[in-house]
C-alpha cells in the first residue's frame, strides 16, 4: 500500500493531474468502489438535507414584474395577505406549510397598482404590506376591495400557478 496517499483520497474534490489515470481508476474495481462510494455519499446529502418546499407557488411567465396578494382560510377565517414582488420569469414560494384549503385565492398588479389578474371574488388589500382577518366591509375598515381570482388547488398538498399574460 502506498502510504504517500490517504485511504480518502477519492474524498477530495481535485482529480489527478492526470484524467486518462483518473478514469482508468474508475473503471477498476477498486475505483468502481470509490465511485460507489462517492455516489452514495452524495445521495446520503441529498436525502438527509431538508429542504424548505413551497406548497403553494406562483410562476410569473410574463415579461413584466408583478405584485402578488394571496388569500385563503386560516382558523375558519378568511385572511389575505400581501405583497410578494415576482420578476419576470421568476417563482415566489407564498404559502410554504402544506395546503390545507381547496381554494387559494390570488391578486396581481403590475409596478403601477393596475390590477393584471383579477377575478370575482372580493376581499381586502391595502396599498403596503398587510395581513387583513375577514373580508367583509373592506372600505369600512380602511382597506381596498379587490377582486381575487379563485384557484382550485383540487385538495392537493402542494400547487404552483403559472401567471402568463393570458390569465382571466
Amino acid at each position: 500500500m502506498d502510504l504517500r496517499r490517504s485511504r480518502f483520497s477519492f474524498l477530495t474534490a481535485v482529480p489527478p493531474n492526470n484524467q486518462r489515470d483518473w478514469l482508468r481508476g474508475l473503471r477498476a474495481p477498486r475505483g468502481r468502489i470509490r465511485l460507489t462510494v462517492i455516489l452514495g455519499a452524495t445521495l446520503l446529502a441529498l436525502l438527509s438535507s431538508r429542504e424548505a418546499r413551497a406548497e403553494f407557488t406562483v410562476c410569473n411567465q410574463t415579461l413584466d414584474v408583478v405584485n402578488l396578494a394571496v388569500g385563503q382560510k386560516v382558523d375558519n377565517a378568511d385572511q389575505t395577505d400581501g405583497w410578494w414582488t415576482i420578476g419576470a420569469n421568476q417563482c415566489v414560494n407564498v404559502i410554504r406549510e402544506e395546503l390545507t384549503n381547496r381554494y387559494i385565492y390570488i391578486y396581481a398588479t403590475d409596478v403601477f397598482g393596475h390590477a393584471t389578474l383579477t377575478g370575482s371574488t372580493e376581499m381586502c388589500i391595502d396599498r403596503r404590506r398587510f395581513s387583513i382577518r375577514g373580508i367583509d366591509d373592506c372600505w369600512q375598515r380602511g382597506h381596498i376591495a379587490a377582486r381575487f381570482l379563485e384557484v382550485d388547488t383540487l385538495e392537493q398538498v402542494r400547487w404552483t400557478f403559472f401567471l402568463t399574460g393570458s390569465n382571466p
